[in-house]
């Protein structure tokens, strides 16, 4: 299971922390799913997922203000009981000093967004999704190639980094090399990154490790790309028939998702970078529903009926 830290969700959503004596590094959140507990409010606790970010907005607030103060102070020692992770005031409403209090007690971190309730509940259940998504780290290069992300694969010393260091040349974005890091965002989107530790950095056998920024410049990188295709590289076989129409796409499968592979054979003279840019504009034109191979395909069984 996955977890990020809540000082973490607190600096990247700018959120104002209004009980500094709790540490927020210590408390992890392991959902990407939030709550609002209007009904929690109410005296309901059936199903109640304390684990979630517990959201207060205008709803509970016009609640809690048709309350007396010390029913507010039961409630709220009610629902602080359980092991919430945080509770998040939005649209700036300050909470009251009671809450407070209650809070610092049971050790349960109260924040304030100036957002609306709405917006706030898209924007981290959306940030949360990708930091607590499944994630694998696959042997290989991601470059984004005309806006599409290519994956490169293949055993080592193919010549991988050497096709991202020309695409690079060529106006495109290496995200990793020798390492990608996937995490499944969606059942239909994969976004790839590299890991800290080597961002911006190609190995040329040779010449040894290169900073791709600082040669070519902050254009030349980038820090995640969706996963649109997958370019596995293989040693030429004179003996292997391969598929010189390409009527139908072949598949591999990462994270459950299935995304369009296309092997590519490799053998002295052939420019890796050129195919590469060649099958990212083929594949985007496939997405906008036109397939040349099928479409002279159906030229010629055309041309055969006549």
């Amino acid at each position: 299971m996955y977890t990020v830290a809540l000082s973490k969700i607190a600096e990247q959503l700018q959120l104002k922390n209004c009980t500094p004596e709790i540490n927020l590094e210590e408390i992890q959140v392991t959902t990407s799913e939030i709550n609002r507990p209007a009904l929690q409010l109410a005296g309901f606790y059936d199903d109640f997922n304390y684990e979630r970010i517990q959201i207060i907005g205008n709803v509970e607030r016009s609640f809690m203000e048709t309350k007396s103060r010390d029913e507010v102070v039961e409630i709220v020692r009610k629902l602080m009981s359980f092991k919430i992770p945080c509770i998040v005031y939005c649209q700036s409403m300050v909470p009251s000093e009671d809450i407070l209090e209650i809070a610092v007690e049971n050790k349960v971190p109260i924040l304030v967004s100036e957002k609306s309730t709405s917006d706030f509940m898209s924007e981290v259940i959306r940030w949360l999704k990708v930091e607590l998504a499944p994630r694998i780290s696959i042997h290989g290069v991601l470059v984004d190639v005309y806006g599409e992300g290519i994956l490169i694969t293949g055993e080592s010393g193919i010549g991988k980094s050497e096709a991202a260091l020309e695409l690079i040349k060529r106006g495109h974005r290496l995200v990793s090399d020798d390492v990608v890091e996937i995490k499944k965002v969606s059942d239909a989107t994969l976004v790839g990154s590299a890991p800290e530790m080597t961002r911006y950095f190609i190995e040329l056998r040779g010449i040894g490790i290169i900073n791709v920024k600082n040669l070519f410049g902050v254009e030349s990188v980038k820090n995640t790309q969706n996963i649109d295709l997958v370019i596995q590289l293989e040693e030429w076989d004179r003996d292997k028939e391969y598929d010189r129409m390409g009527l139908e796409d072949t598949y591999t499968e990462i994270l459950g998702n299935k995304v369009v592979c296309q092997n590519i054979p490799i053998r002295p003279g052939r420019n890796l970078a050129i195919i590469c840019e060649c099958a990212a504009v083929n594949h985007r034109q496939k997405k906008m529903g036109y397939n040349a191979a099928q479409d002279l395909y159906k030229k010629v069984t055309e041309n055969l009926k006549i």
